[in-house]
């Protein structure tokens, strides 16, 4: 089977960001078609290449505020024109898991959010009908009450969309996104996206790379131009 082509984009975020489980990878990348996530990607906002202000004994062996994590907070932009046809929010947010002991217990309930649906596994997100047909992208994880637009209203590339938060199925604050071919994540088919116009690290300490267009590789620091 053929595959679709790549819808463009650009990065929902400012500053910099650490990619992980990029396509660029493998594909599914994260390793199921389930949700239509064949093609999705997951942002970390870092500085340098760390993704919080601290680490003591919690990141070792407990649970962690969210609110210590860089990408908390962070404002989620629109990746491209469209229309927003879905919005869903409420979704608390989660404490954040770095600790192995704080993921085993997170692991053995993985099944039972499946089962939850959409919000369990989403949490907080919002879906855009891109324009011309270009598919339905979704921004998950989203902070709980920071969404910022409404079902049926039209965006602009750029535009505040709600804040990245740690909702949903999610270990510690990223963004989580997607394309799909229909607006039901349920029978949906995951579409291939690209990006434009960012700056990527994809060495610590050398000088950042200038693309055009392209996937972030699995642990490459990136930037909007």
């Amino acid at each position: 089977m053929s595959t679709p082509d790549r819808v463009m984009l650009r990065l929902p975020f400012h500053g910099t960001w650490l990619a992980r489980n990029s396509p660029a990878r493998r594909v599914p990348s994260h390793g199921t078609h389930l949700f239509a996530t064949t093609y999705a990607m997951d942002f970390i906002a870092v500085r340098g290449r760390r993704t919080a202000t601290t680490r003591d004994w919690r990141t070792l062996l407990h649970t962690e505020p969210a609110e210590r994590f860089f990408a908390f907070g962070q404002p989620i932009l629109a990746p491209a024109a469209g229309r927003v046809v879905s919005v869903h929010d409420g979704e608390a947010d989660h404490v954040a898991r770095r600790s192995q002991l704080a993921l085993l217990p997170y692991a053995l309930t993985q099944a039972a959010r499946v089962r939850g649906g959409a919000g369990a596994i989403a949490g907080n997100h919002v879906i855009l009908e891109l324009e011309n047909r270009g598919g339905y992208v979704v921004l998950a994880h989203l902070r709980a009450g920071s969404v910022r637009v409404g079902e049926g209203e039209p965006v602009l590339a750029g535009q505040e969309l709600a804040d990245c938060g740690n909702s949903g199925n999610s270990t510690q604050p990223h963004l989580h996104i997607q394309i799909m071919d229909s607006a039901d994540p349920f029978t949906a088919r995951g579409v291939p996206m690209t990006f434009g116009d960012y700056r990527a690290w994809r060495r610590p300490g050398r000088a950042p790379n200038v693309v055009e267009r392209g996937i972030p590789n699995e642990s490459e620091i990136v930037e909007p131009l």
